[in-house]
């Protein structure tokens, strides 16, 4: 049973930085892709950045291109999520989550283990 633990979330001012960890126990962590989810209020939850097992491949959604950066320690079986710039509209609660696959992907089905959760909010 894989459990993932997300923590370094809170209040940030617009411009403000955060930097999300996801901390996997069980499994084998560098087998596996791993993304970072976020969900607003009355939205759908969406991938923010996605890595490959090796970390040889990130993917970012547009919106957070050039501010976020995910990243992985393999040997500590953590991934973690740079926040930078950051905006109101990045409001939202993030999660980690690990697929089945190696490779990058992009969709909620996609990812079997998910963690609880962590709450960022950006003031204006």
């Amino acid at each position: 049973q894989v459990q993932l633990v997300e923590s370094g979330g809170g209040l940030v001012q617009t411009g403000g930085s955060l930097r999300l960890s996801c901390a996997a126990s069980g499994g084998t962590f560098s087998w596996y892709s791993m993304g970072w989810f976020r969900q607003a209020p009355g939205k759908e939850r969406e991938l923010v950045a996605s890595i490959s097992s090796s970390a040889v491949s990130t993917y970012y959604r547009d919106s957070v291109k050039g501010r976020f950066t995910i990243s992985r320690d393999n040997a500590k079986n953590t991934v973690y999520l740079q926040m930078n710039s950051l905006k109101p509209e990045d409001t939202a609660v993030y999660y980690c989550a690990r697929s089945a696959y190696g490779y990058i992907r992009f969709k909620v089905e996609e990812y079997d283990d998910w963690g609880q959760g962590t709450q960022v909010t950006v003031s204006s």
